[in-house]
């Protein structure tokens, strides 16, 4: 199983756009940090054709202590981030089923 790496893919911009890798790396890390700020300030990102990454509240739930799996422990409400595939993205991704079938097979 192989794995596209963020080197990878600031190499690429870096090869694609005409600028060094310090300035890829600088913008690919620039959009990273715009993106994480808004999901911090509670704001959806929507990238059309790409997908839309939301928070969402994960509700609180009774949890078990490891350490003692007889004692129940509140595990309280939190703020998560959760994607949803853009039907662009969904269409492209669903073309690679022979090559996903390739790849996974044992």
């Amino acid at each position: 199983m192989s794995n596209f790496t963020k080197k990878e893919i600031i190499q690429e911009v870096s090869d694609r756009l005409g600028v060094t890798q310090t300035l890829s790396s600088k913008m690919f890390h620039l959009v990273l940090e715009i993106v994480a700020r808004e999901l911090a300030d509670a704001n959806n990102v929507v990238v059309r054709d790409f997908g839309t990454f939301e928070t969402k509240i994960a509700k609180g739930r009774p949890g078990r202590n490891p350490k003692d799996p007889t004692k129940t422990i509140p595990i309280p409400d939190r703020a998560i981030v959760k994607f949803q595939v853009g039907k662009s993205l969904k269409e492209k991704v669903a073309r690679s089923l022979p090559q996903v079938k390739l790849r996974d097979k044992v």
